[in-house]
């Protein structure tokens, strides 16, 4: 199931059931039908939510903008198809707890009629910054799940001086295979894509990882980039998680990212190949992030394969065009399933982060009964990030979330190899997710407590400078008081004093 390998630049990992020559073998099905509705969050990446710029009743073309990015880590989301906006509602997010999320419902008129594209003349011939405004116009976001807003990367890596940009396109996920078809089927697009990315960073050249279980995408890869000696397509071994960027970049270059730090600190960005392909249609062709390729698969499908659908298709369309079969249902995944979502329900829409969806069977979940750890030492071997998952999941469970910390529960990446390994089946990843959950509870109960502080420490010093305020006032009221009361005195005096001077004065005339 898993094993040390002798490269130095391999950790841990896992050789997982595939599950991928369901779909892999088979074309990018281009021909779903348009939905009748578009349900299309504002929220599909990292960052603040876009802001609403659309009403009820608006007509809108395809491609047109519906909300608008707030702030440097945002982006902005477009309509997928043309029609008209009959909603701007909160409606179930596709997340485990399916709450509610800002979202435009678009009734689609079936003419698919674009909107006005702006398309360069000569795309490789654009400054670098006019580069990056079209891709974060576009709304291109990290494709390989992150859903980082993609131009702030590629102005980072033209500031912090980047040599290198890493496609990442190991797809290591078991089941999934859209970035697999992307690459066999439109490898010209992504090495047109990558030559923009490098452009619009000013690096100067790109390294390209893919899993040695894709041979045809490697090789039309390194065909579309065989014109373009800075651009290397490299094969990497299939083991999961090698799509884990610090995984690939550690194998392709030896380098290592700092524990608390990123690939710009070592002068390298990473980017996932569907990243790429967006990057082409936005800068080439002038097209937004508004369809992208799913892997739908699972036992409970008749027909497993990759799809291109528009963002905001409700997921329980993209089953029934798959047909899924409710009866064999056990479990609906977004993403893969080792680090994908649970769903509760299908009535979600596919957003930008959805590169995956899977109708897992009772067979394919089938839960085992958790017995003693035997000490085999299986989860420590299968860690990728070096951890001790076992001691980690003992302090967990007696509350020491200190104790974990120490031992680095900060540093896991939730892959989930360590549960896969064990042959007790102790659910160790779920310890890690909990622990990691109340961490964040703890760190926002801290600083609630902490702003709680301020606001009270504001709020007194706000009472002590009105208190002195109001002292001071009154003592400069005092002094005035007494200023007037003084020179009201003082002319009372003058007044008395005028007034016996002419009484005196009077006397000594008659006197005379």
């Amino acid at each position: 199931m898993f094993a040390l390998f002798e490269n130095p630049r391999l950790r841990g990992g896992i050789h997982a059931e595939e599950h991928k020559t369901e779909t892999s073998a088979l074309p990018i099905a281009t021909d779903f039908p348009l939905p009748k509705k578009l349900y299309i969050p504002v929220q599909q990446h990292v960052g603040k939510p876009a802001e609403p710029l659309v009403m009820v009743g608006d007509k809108v073309l395809k491609g047109q903008l519906l909300a608008y990015s707030q702030g440097t880590i945002s982006a902005p989301v477009h309509a997928p198809t043309s029609g008209s906006i009959v909603d701007v509602k909160d409606f179930p997010a596709p997340h485990p707890s399916a709450l509610p999320i800002r979202t435009v419902v678009l009734e689609s008129d079936g003419l698919e009629q674009w909107a006005e594209l702006n398309v360069a003349d000569d795309p490789f011939q654009l400054d670098p910054e006019e580069i990056c405004l079209r891709v974060g116009a576009a709304g291109v976001v990290g494709l390989g799940g992150a859903v980082f807003p993609s131009a702030v990367k590629l102005n980072l890596g033209r500031k912090n001086k980047i040599h290198t940009l890493l496609i990442n396109a190991g797809e290591c996920e078991p089941y999934l295979t859209c970035d697999d078809r992307l690459m066999q089927e439109r490898s010209a697009e992504i090495v047109a894509g990558i030559r923009l990315m490098l452009r619009g960073m000013d690096a100067p050249k790109a390294l390209v990882g893919i899993e040695d279980n894709k041979p045809e995408a490697f090789a039309a890869m390194r065909e579309a980039s065989r014109a373009f000696s800075n651009i290397v397509v490299s094969q990497v071994p299939t083991r999961y998680p090698m799509g884990w960027d610090r995984q690939m970049l550690r194998y392709l270059t030896g380098q290592e990212i700092p524990a608390d730090g990123r690939a710009t600190d070592i002068g390298v960005v990473v980017h996932n190949v569907a990243t790429a392909y967006a990057v082409y249609n936005a800068v080439c062709l002038g097209q937004p992030l508004i369809s992208r390729v799913v892997t739908v698969s699972g036992a409970a499908l008749a027909k497993p394969q990759n799809v291109e659908v528009p963002i905001g298709t409700l997921m329980s369309e993209v089953l029934a065009y798959c047909g899924l079969d409710k009866a064999k249902l056990a479990r609906l995944v977004m993403g893969g399933p080792m680090m994908g979502d649970a769903l509760p329900i299908a009535e979600v829409p596919v957003v930008k982060a959805c590169n995956g969806i899977l109708a897992l069977s009772h067979a394919d979940i089938e839960e085992q009964e958790v017995q003693p750890c035997i000490r085999c030492s299986s989860c420590v071997t299968a860690c990728p990030v070096g951890l001790l998952p076992l001691e980690m999941a003992s302090r967990i469970k007696v509350n020491q979330l200190d104790a974990a910390v120490d031992l680095g529960l900060k540093d896991c990446i939730s892959c989930g190899s360590c549960s896969y390994v064990c042959p007790s089946n102790i659910p160790l990843v779920h310890y890690f997710k909990f622990a990691s959950g109340e961490l964040v509870k703890r760190q926002q109960a801290e600083h609630k407590a902490e702003q709680t502080k301020r606001l009270i420490e504001d709020r007194n010093n706000r009472m002590e400078r009105m208190r002195l305020e109001a002292e001071a006032e009154a003592q400069r009221a005092a002094e005035a008081r007494a200023a007037r009361l003084a020179a009201q005195q003082q002319a009372q005096q003058a007044k008395a004093d005028g007034a016996d001077k002419t009484t005196q004065s009077v006397a000594a005339e008659e006197t005379a």
